[in-house]
Formats: structure tokens, sequence, C-alpha cells
């Protein structure tokens, strides 16, 4: 399997959106703690306002050693130019430090995914000479779920990042990327061992991914049916596949089918997190299991 050279990425990392609802200072403290906890990386999101690779740089800045991945930054949000730009200036401040996830994230109407990433790539890969070289190369990934997206990843990046998938998803990504790229997934948890209480907040947290087309495009391919989506509340199945809950072992032993069907590594996303707090406490408790096997 493939792991990106000079890049410490490990097995598992920490995928969150919550940073989306926290002022600076806390978000300072959370990444300097989960550096010196010792986790190898960082995944966040572009989503509602904070900015990929302003973001990405501010992480950066406040750690010594973890990698920060963009998971992703959307190919809308600014031109090729400007994402080189910031990207080559990252890896020269901060090398191997920084991987940049690029993604088609909601589109926009009638833009076909993979005619537009290409197009993203070619702009991306024009060297106007502006400005230094970097000490250390971009590196990049694509979000790639179906069969051509991710041999796009395959042949023109380092590889793949797929979110919100079940292991049999990773399994077949492996086998399109072959064994070089690398192949990172996310995952969502939540520890919570009451079942209907769960299953509550999981459906609150998959609404989104199960009331827009392409996500559920994406899970009917995956094997799942009109009936599991049901209008978007998602079945039983469908949600305890989707978001892994219960006790630490049960997480714990569910997240690691992803690295037996042929990830790289895991991006962890913790659930149920009032909007403003920190995760914290439950990435403590991840730390000792996750980055100790």
């Amino acid at each position: 399997m493939g792991m990106i050279e000079n890049m410490r990425l490990g097995r598992y990392g920490i995928w969150t959106f919550d940073f989306e609802d926290q002022p600076a200072g806390l978000i300072r403290d959370s990444v300097r703690e989960l550096d010196e906890l010792g986790w190898p990386a960082i995944w966040i999101p572009e989503s509602e306002g904070r900015e990929a690779l302003t973001h990405a740089g501010f992480l950066l800045s406040a750690t010594e050693r973890l990698t920060v991945i963009n998971g992703i930054a959307q190919i809308w949000s600014r031109e090729a130019q400007w994402t080189r730009g910031a990207a080559l200036l990252l890896a020269d401040a901060y090398p191997d430090r920084h991987l940049l996830g690029l993604g088609f994230g909601a589109g926009k109407p009638g833009v076909k995914p993979l005619r537009a990433m290409n197009d993203y790539l070619d702009a991306l890969d024009v060297d106007k000479h502006v400005n230094p070289a970097p000490r250390a190369p971009i590196r990049r990934i694509l979000a790639a779920y179906g069969p051509k997206m991710l041999e796009l990843a395959r042949d023109r990046s380092a590889g793949a990042h797929t979110y919100h998938v079940t292991p049999e998803h990773t399994a077949q990504a492996r086998e399109i990327l072959g064994a070089e790229p690398f192949l990172g997934v996310e995952h969502a948890v939540l520890f919570e061992a009451d079942a209907a209480k769960a299953r509550e907040i999981a459906r609150g947290h998959l609404h989104t991914y199960l009331t827009t087309k392409y996500n559920i495009a994406k899970f009917l391919r995956l094997g799942y049916t009109e009936d599991d989506i049901d209008g978007g509340r998602g079945s039983d199945r469908l949600v305890d596949d989707l978001v892994y809950w219960g006790d630490l072992e049960t997480i714990v032993a569910k997240l690691g089918r992803h690295l037996e069907a042929g990830a790289d590594h895991v991006g962890v996303q913790v659930i149920g997190v009032e909007p403003g707090t920190s995760a914290m406490p439950h990435w403590r408790r991840l730390t000792e299991a996750l980055l100790a096997a």
C-alpha cells in the first residue's frame, strides 16, 4: 500500500469540522495538544466559513510536527493559480507537513466533476515561475468515490481521500488505485452506547448527505437501496455502517476494518460534540487506543 514519501501520516488522524465554530485561541490549544499527544495528522474541510489554505497555514504555524491535510479544498473556492501559490508557500514554510486535498465538493449545476477536476489540475500544473521553488514538493490528493475519479486520483495525484464510505468501498478503491497511491478514508464515530440515542445523533449528522443527489448516488452504488435512504432519515443499517457508535473498544475495532480493506490511513471524525466546544476529551480517549496500536 502507498504512503507519501517523507510525510508523517501514520495509520490514524483526526478529521474535524469543529474548528468552524471555535475561536482561534481554542483551535490553537487543541492542535498543540494533538501535536504533543503524538497525532501525526489532522484533516480539515472547507465547508462554511474557514478558507482552506489560510486555515491550514494557521494550524501549521501553531504546531511543530503535525501534518495538516485539506479534506477538502474545494476547487470552486479559488482559481488554480492561487491554490498553487498558497500550496507553494506552505510546502516551503512547512516542508513535508501539508497535504493538499482537492475536491469537486457540492460542485456547480450542470458541471461534470471529472472534466472540472481535470481542467483544474491542468491549470494547477502551469508553472509560471512566479514564486521560489519550495524546500519540499507540493503533494496533492483528490476526493474520489466513483471509479473514474479514483482513476484520475491515481493518475494525477498522490492518491485519494474518501468520505462517508464503508470498508467495502475502501476495498474497491484500493483495487482501482493499485498498490502505490495513498488512500485516506474518513469515518465518523460517536461515543454513545444507547442505540436509540446514538442513531438519533447520527441521523442528524448524516441528514445533509442523505438528501443530496451525488451522495445518494454514492450510497446506491455501494449497494444500499432507496429504502435505506428513507427520504433522508437513513435505515438503521446505513446509519450504523456510516457512524461507528458505542464504547471505545467497539469503535476502534470497526475503524480497523478500513485498514484491513486497504486504506493507508483513517481520519477519525468524532461527532456529537456541542458546537463551539472541543472534542479533545474524546480525542484523548482515542490517543492511546489508536496511536499505540
